[in-house]
């Protein structure tokens, strides 16, 4: 397509600018640009939100988090016995 716009030299853009001003007439120029601006304008934010989308649930560079240390039965067990065993003295009766 490049290709082919790069072929159009000035008196052949000029003569589609003249029929298009022809077909839809001065007044609806205005309004027709603006439309197109606007429709290309939602499409650009639309492909940045699905872009931006992507990048967030496919995070390649943050690794995963580490998991979070489990207390494992017997040393919750230990700590609680301990300081039940050493919190009463000794009497020689």
């Amino acid at each position: 397509m490049n290709l082919m716009l790069a072929m159009l030299n000035g008196w052949e853009i000029l003569l589609i600018l003249a029929a298009i001003l022809i077909l839809f007439g001065a007044k609806k120029l205005p309004e027709l640009a603006r439309g197109l601006g606007q429709g290309i304008r939602e499409f650009k934010k639309s492909t940045r939100e699905v872009q931006e989308e992507l990048e967030s649930a496919i995070d390649l560079d943050a690794p995963p988090p580490p998991p979070a240390p489990k207390k494992l039965p017997s040393e919750t067990l230990a700590r609680t016995s301990e300081p039940a065993a050493h919190s009463a003295p000794e009497s020689k009766a």
